[in-house]
């Protein structure tokens, strides 16, 4: 749970900087549009970063790759906080980037340690639910702290920083596999799973079926969410057609992103639905997230259109806004309907997250797993880079920023389109897991009786050497 929690501070560091596009274009002097090319850019830097992170975490011990990760988005964070121009605020969001991409991956190679395969999918909800959580954190804090002052939530994220690295020193130190059935006898035995990943088993890993669609679905649906970090700039716009002040607009934005964005919370749901389908047949996780990626869209187009219904003052204050808009939820029948179609397709979308980590556990062994989910946030942050920076070129087409909310709302529509590919991916996925699943548990078996006989063998050897006489005889 431990590392859990501290996996959210970096989606809380990712979330800080799309609220706050425009005070900070204006503040350095450059477009929104350049603003969130960096954005997009730390999304990309993180992910070929957490490729080199995660090899060395399949090859050597985890917990201080995870406390060095750590101290350098600190220190890029808090150097973000007090740059004077563009190109500091570049080199300090990609120096944060690079130490980002450890506690993904790396956090993901040892929390699939700590899990057995029957409850996989409903810890790793738990474990992407923290990383949704973080970044609505980082909306929110962005939105309360930001909205006069931008520097000051990036100095208070770098203070946390450093105190979740002490607070690494405290966390148990996982064996590499102690989780899996198959190896229950190595570990009662009191041998360790020794076999780490090497150069020559990067074919093999991209030779598993379920790993390549694993992979490339990530390119299609992260071109979607992308485009969602724009969503606190359509509630922004809303405010703005509204008549609203900057500041208190990007207050609303903030507050509003971060109420549509609670029904992350359900993806709870969808890993508890993955592992008994799971039991039930090795398609199951797969299926799951495949209907759920589908049956979102919808959802998501309702969510764009529906108008923003506000009765606040103009110079609102943090919590009268959040007050509001959690009132009206209950008095106004369009924010009702708002948020039940903002739960719904964050619900129904967020069953992709705990079955793809899950998945990625269950076709690969333990010395492969933070390499592959690495290379698949790698792909995903490409995916992701591309849909952030390519919804400001869709945004002008549709008029820009100063075609308000209904240019923001045209645009994150044009972007669900993109999870049909998705969904399709997932659903071949489903056709190969089962085969792919059979071949890592025979393989981990295999290893197991080998590492016992060897254990029985020396064991016998070392008895047959006592009890030889001292002259040799």
């Amino acid at each position: 749970m431990v590392f859990i929690v501290l996996a959210s501070l970096d989606n809380v560091a990712i979330g800080l900087v799309p609220p706050l596009y425009r005070p900070i274009a204006a503040d350095l002097g450059v477009s929104e549009k350049v603003v969130g090319a960096v954005t997009a850019l730390s999304y990309l830097v993180t992910a070929i970063a957490a490729v080199c992170w995660a090899y060395l975490g399949d090859r050597t011990r985890r917990k201080p790759l995870l406390m060095v990760g750590t101290v350098i988005w600190s220190v890029g964070i808090a150097a973000t906080a007090t740059v004077e121009d563009y190109a500091g605020f570049l080199a300090a969001q990609l120096l944060a980037s690079v130490g980002l991409g450890a506690v993904a991956s790396v956090g993901f190679s040892v929390v699939s340690d700590l899990i057995s395969p029957r409850r996989r999918g409903l810890v790793m909800s738990f474990w992407g639910l923290s990383q949704g959580v973080g970044t609505l954190v980082g909306t929110l804090l962005a939105g309360a702290l930001g909205a006069t002052h931008w520097r000051e939530p990036f100095g208070l994220l770098a203070i946390v920083g450093v105190v979740a690295t002490v607070a690494y020193l405290f966390t148990y130190d996982t064996r590499r596999g102690q989780s899996e059935p198959a190896l229950a006898a190595v570990f009662a035995a009191g041998e360790d799973y020794d076999y780490r990943i090497t150069r020559a088993d990067v074919p093999a890993i991209l030779g598993r079926r379920t790993n390549r669609w694993l992979i490339l679905q990530g390119l299609t649906a992260q071109v979607v969410f992308g485009s969602l970090a724009w969503l606190p700039q359509l509630f922004q716009a809303r405010a703005l057609d509204l008549g609203y002040a900057e500041p208190t607009a990007i207050r609303i934005g903030a507050i509003f992103a971060t109420i549509f964005q609670l029904g992350g919370a359900l993806s709870i749901l969808g890993g508890l639905v993955g592992d008994r389908l799971q039991r039930r047949t090795p398609r199951g996780r797969a299926l799951v997230a495949a209907v759920g990626i589908l049956a979102g869209i919808p959802f998501y187009v309702v969510l764009f259109f529906l108008p923003l219904r506000l009765s606040v003052t103009a110079d609102a204050s943090t919590g009268e806004i959040l007050g509001y808009a959690l009132g009206s939820l209950f008095t106004d029948p369009t924010m009702a309907l708002a948020f039940l179609a903002a739960v719904t397709a964050l619900a129904l979308t967020s069953a992709n997250s705990p079955n793809w980590f899950s998945l990625i556990a269950d076709v690969n062994p333990p010395e492969h797993r933070g390499t592959v989910y690495s290379l698949g946030n790698l792909v995903n942050g490409v995916g992701r880079a591309i849909g952030n920076s390519m919804y400001g070129v869709v945004l002008g087409a549709f008029g820009g920023p100063s075609g308000g909310a209904h240019a923001y709302a045209t645009g994150l529509a044009v972007f669900q389109a993109f999870f049909v590919p998705t969904g399709v991916m997932y659903y071949l996925a489903s056709r190969t897991a089962p085969g792919d699943i059979a071949a890592v548990d025979a393989t981990l078996r295999a290893r197991a009786r080998s590492t016992l006989e060897s254990q029985v063998a020396q064991r016998n050897g070392d008895v047959a050497l006592a009890d030889r006489p001292v002259d040799g005889s």
